[in-house]
């Protein structure tokens, strides 16, 4: 995907009641705000400013800058690969801090209308800002971000009211059953656990359900269902954040979940590529791991060290993306 159509693409961006804290802790989190601040800023002119300044000096610094700034284009991880992710997992995170504040006023039954029509509208987005890039009604967009995310974000707002067992077992299963379709079930003119760009299941199905695929190999209809993991996985630490436990522990908590993915996650790639545009099991751990780094050292250093002024730049961007 060229790299306008990826940054349009990406600009579209509880644990059961007893054991819930207060509702009065269900503030805003300053790391989230950063954190999400500090991912968004690539997307909207960070990447291209850094690639600006990296295109006027030459060697192994400007040639990193460089690599990380854009995808992988097939096989791999780069840190452009863990932006959506990011997302994906942010979203996540969000839902019991929403949930927590809108039940001191409303009932399940509004927020989860409050839910569905902003799922609604976030799909909607997507197949608009497709009809006017194809000039003809479009329902469903390749490579969307927008409409994965209004999936995801459906499902956590389902499972927040669900026990963390049940929280962890749907995204696990999810996952799990994503990975052996990949690998054990064929498409039309596609062998079973073919990963090839353009011959892989993914590919396939999109061509049946919708037509056409996407040409630089960016799976849209299956790979839109690994997501949700990545979401759930978000929903499990965003109740982690509103509970009782120290800060600290929290912080060595979510540090650990991410090493714990990122190991697992290359373990698999010998087996799995891990690969984004499949959104591949692999991908999926490792990234979600990541991404769990990245915002363990946020919240290490602002929540738990108390050192927030360096972040406040991007914590204006994260309230305001």
């Amino acid at each position: 995907m060229s790299d306008s159509a990826t940054t349009s693409r990406e600009r579209g961006d509880a644990a059961a009641a007893g054991s819930r804290p207060p509702a009065a802790s269900a503030k805003r989190l300053a790391s989230l705000d950063a954190f999400r601040g500090f991912t968004m800023l690539w997307i909207v002119g960070g990447k291209s400013l850094a690639l600006a300044l990296g295109a006027l000096g030459a060697g192994t610094i400007a040639d990193v800058i460089r690599t990380q700034l854009t995808h992988s284009t097939w096989e791999g991880l780069r840190y452009y690969d863990v932006i959506w992710p990011s997302f994906m997992l942010m979203v996540g995170m969000s839902v019991p801090f929403s949930f927590a504040k809108r039940s001191q006023t409303q009932t399940r039954s509004q927020i989860l209308l409050t839910a569905v029509k902003r799922t609604i509208v976030l799909f909607l987005l997507g197949s608009f800002r497709a009809s006017l890039s194809d000039n003809v009604p479009t329902l469903v967009e390749l490579s969307s971000a927008l409409q994965p995310i209004a999936l995801a974000y459906l499902v956590a707002a389902l499972l927040v009211a669900q026990s963390v067992r049940i929280q962890a077992a749907v995204g696990a299963l999810i996952l799990v059953a994503y990975g052996l379709l990949l690998a054990f079930v064929p498409g039309p003119g596609v062998a079973a656990g073919s990963y090839a760009i353009n011959a892989n299941l993914v590919t396939a199905v999109d061509q049946a359900v919708l037509g056409r695929f996407h040409p630089e190999g960016w799976g849209t209809v299956l790979s839109a269902i690994p997501t949700i993991s990545t979401t759930i996985l978000g929903l499990l630490i965003g109740e982690l954040l509103l509970s009782r436990h120290a800060a600290s522990r929290k912080a060595v908590i979510i540090g650990g979940i991410g090493l714990a993915a990122v190991v697992l996650g290359w373990a698999l790639s010998p087996v799995v590529p891990v690969i984004m545009k499949l959104w591949t099991a692999s991908y999926g751990l490792v990234s979600a791991g990541w991404a769990c780094l990245l915002f363990a050292a946020f919240y290490w250093i602002i929540d738990v060290w108390g050192l927030r002024r360096w972040s406040f730049p991007f914590a204006v961007i994260g309230m305001n993306a």
